[in-house]
């Protein structure tokens, strides 16, 4: 009978240890199966402070994104990640597990979006960038340029050509003034780096003498193979004296006025930028430059050219003398037309 009564009680053992092994072997399978088919595109999933596992379980499940919240709850208990969970923006993909979520959301690996800033871009254009940004919290909405810079630190300075076009990568939350501070740092440690290094016996009294030079290179020019070249052509012309006669500081000085169509009659109507009707530099940058045309602005190409003319095709011609140039513009401009 007591051999009876053990073999029994044995039996029930191993069959709740079995039931035990199979429940855990279903739990398993069942976090790594993915949690959701979201097609191509990502579903994105926010973690707020405050949240406990269990309300993230309950808002994947009422989202549509997972349907067994009490067991990502049990899992997440059962690896002692309760305290570990990161407040964030996440990405949920197709294939996603519930392990892989888990996993995702205590590392901190939150979306990073990315906003870009490309050279020749004005101002404008870059508070335009960044107002399209729906993840970014917005601090400059409605503000002038003058409280914009302000709030930089910088009060009474012209933004114009004072940010570093590049990207910028940012988490939900950041904001747009966040963006502007990294680019205007950015900027300031380039023109820092490069103005202590230029060459000797150039005409510029200050690094932002230096930057509106690049801000017209970068116009002028989209080649790598022609800034040092440019850049020569101004710093000559500076030199002897000569108007800078180049047409983009023309444009900016027209401002919202400009149509596209840049006519004799803009070339002879005097702003601070007209280059035409004024020597010397303007009183600063026309838009966005990048490292290259700084590096150019600083260490220009040696020569004797003082004239250039675009070809039509991205490139220019050089010139030593005006009648090289004018004939010049007969063949690549005025043939044209």
């Amino acid at each position: 009978m007591i051999r009876v009564c053990l073999s029994i009680f044995f039996s029930v053992i191993l069959a709740g240890l079995i039931f035990a092994g199979w429940n855990y072997l279903e739990l398993q399978k069942t976090l790594e199966q993915p949690m959701v088919t979201v097609g191509n595109t990502s579903v994105s999933f926010e973690v707020n402070k405050g949240d406990s596992m269990k309300a993230i379980a309950e808002k994947l499940n009422t989202s549509g994104l997972y349907d067994h919240p009490e067991i990502l709850r049990l899992a997440a208990r059962k690896a002692g990640l309760d305290d570990q969970i990161k407040v964030g923006e996440y990405a949920i993909n197709t294939g996603m597990t519930p392990l892989d979520f888990l996993d995702m959301i205590t590392q901190g690996r939150v979306v990073q979006h990315r906003v870009t800033f490309v050279e020749g871009w004005t101002f404008k254009q870059m508070l335009a960038a960044l107002a399209k940004e729906k993840s970014l919290k917005k601090e400059l909405t409605g503000l002038s340029d003058e409280e914009i810079m302000k709030k930089l630190g910088e009060p009474n300075v012209n933004p114009e050509g004072r940010f570093f076009p590049d990207s910028y990568f940012y988490t939900s939350g950041s904001s747009d003034l966040d963006i502007l501070k990294r680019s205007y740092e950015a900027m300031e440690k380039l023109v820092d780096e490069l103005w202590k290094q230029r060459d000797k016996d150039l005409p510029y009294k200050s690094p932002l003498e230096a930057m509106t030079m690049a801000s017209i290179i970068e116009k002028e020019t989209a080649s790598d193979d022609e800034r040092a070249e440019i850049a020569g052509v101004f710093v000559r012309r500076l030199k002897k004296g000569m108007k800078l006669q180049t047409d983009p500081t023309v444009i900016y000085g027209i401002g919202r006025e400009f149509d596209g169509n840049l006519t004799r009659k803009h070339l002879r109507t005097d702003t601070p930028y007209n280059t035409y009707t004024r020597t010397g530099l303007p009183p600063g940058p026309i838009a966005m430059f990048g490292r290259a045309s700084l590096e150019a602005a600083l260490h220009p190409k040696q020569g004797n050219t003082l004239y250039f003319v675009a070809r039509g095709d991205g490139s220019h011609q050089f010139s030593s003398t005006l009648k090289e140039h004018n004939e010049a513009v007969r063949k690549y401009q005025l043939k044209k037309k």
